[in-house]
């Protein structure tokens, strides 16, 4: 192609500090390195964790490196690719992962784990293998959020944080995959192992919950109980799945008891997708104290989260998940697959879209509570999309 071994330059939204807007600027994308992956992206979701990264960094989240370019759900096209990379060819349509299966490590090797060591230190303060960034705006290194970087036009990635898609899925709805949907359906299937019958309760209803909604319907529940202050989320909820609605706020009663009254002694599986600590104990208290299962699937880091020692041990189980369990690069493209013969819905996560230069606007929209998923697309589609 003719770009390959150039720097290509293009738009992305920068964070050049902890707390401000985005700021839409050109930058210089080097080309791919040994075993890394050159992308044109072509869609990419707006999820909450990116939101929080700029805003709240150092409360609830670990501080990150800045300059930094956010966005971590992303699909595109390979532009090129660098020495020694095997099964990718310009052209191929892809979803970066934030999340690599290298398919060498330990936890890789293992089946009782969806995690991967390679670089992963490196990734996570937003360099690539070789301790740098491939990505520069006015004459300075810009941190790749997580290796990733979707909220650019192009991006560079390692060759195990990415994963090739069929060639017929609609990139401006399989981007979803590359973290929430992915992350709340699986923790259902793969983490939570909900059985067919069952009784679940699902706190918070943003795009996590309702994938995890999905999993509780797909896995056959008997009851999806959907918890959450919103009451505007019911009516798309019942979409996914949910048999039942709870505001919290219409109660005096804490929700776990609220909870085991309307179940006869709580949930068989409680899910947290909120990432508050103050709703992860009350989903753990929620469920039944026998044999209840409670899945923490919200995010935050730096929170401690309180539990009395009776809440486990009377038979609760307590577990959290990571990207719900998926290996990465062998499981997007099953979930792709999943969509494509509708036993997984997508489309329906979308609420606006929004091109690349109104991305703050898409961040006031997420936090609130006005949209189920914002998800940037092509120009093709009435949806942040790149131009």
């Amino acid at each position: 192609m003719g770009t390959d071994n150039q720097v290509i330059r293009c738009k992305a939204a920068v964070a050049w500090e902890v707390g401000k807007p985005l700021s839409i600027e050109e930058v210089e994308v080097a080309p791919p390195k040994a075993h890394e992956v050159r992308i044109k992206v072509e869609a990419s979701g707006v999820c909450h964790t990116d939101w929080a990264y700029l805003y709240e960094c150092g409360k609830g989240m670990a501080p990150r490196p800045f300059p930094l370019i956010l966005g971590h759900e992303g699909a595109g096209v390979v532009e090129s690719i660098g020495p020694g990379v095997l099964g990718f060819s310009p052209g191929d349509k892809v979803i970066p992962l934030f999340l690599p299966q290298c398919k060498q490590c330990e936890c890789c090797l293992s089946s009782k784990s969806n995690l991967c060591s390679e670089n992963w230190e490196n990734t996570q303060q937003g360099v690539l293998a070789d301790g740098t960034s491939r990505i520069t705006c006015r004459g300075q290194q810009v941190y790749q959020f997580i290796g990733v970087s979707t909220f650019s036009e192009y991006t560079v990635v390692p060759e195990h944080n990415i994963t090739k898609i069929h060639p017929d899925a609609p990139l401006d709805r399989v981007c979803l995959l590359g973290c929430g949907v992915a992350t709340g359906y699986g923790a259902v299937l793969n983490t939570g192992k909900v059985e067919a019958g069952s009784v679940c309760a699902v706190f918070g209803l943003g795009a996590v919950g309702l994938a995890a909604v999905m999993g509780c319907r797909n896995a056959g529940a008997s009851r999806i109980i959907g918890v959450d202050i919103n009451p505007d989320k019911l009516e798309i909820a019942k979409k996914f799945g949910v048999t039942e609605f709870i505001n919290p706020k219409d109660h005096s009663k804490p929700i776990q008891e609220v909870l085991r009254e309307r179940t006869g002694g709580g949930p068989d599986y409680s899910f947290e997708c909120v990432g508050n600590v103050a709703v992860m104990r009350a989903a753990l208290e929620s469920c039944k104290p026998a044999w209840g299962t409670c899945v923490i699937v919200g995010w935050t880091e730096l929170e401690d989260m309180s539990l009395a020692p009776i809440d486990l041990l009377l038979g609760r189980t307590l577990k959290g998940t990571y990207f719900g369990g998926w290996k990465s690069v062998d499981g997007v493209p099953r979930l792709v697959e999943d969509y494509l013969s509708g036993r997984l819905l997508l489309d329906e996560f979308v609420t606006h879209t929004l091109p690349l230069d109104q991305i703050n606007q898409a961040f006031e929209l997420l936090i609130s509570g006005k949209r189920h998923y914002i998800c940037p697309t092509t120009p093709r589609h009435p949806m942040l999309y790149m131009r």
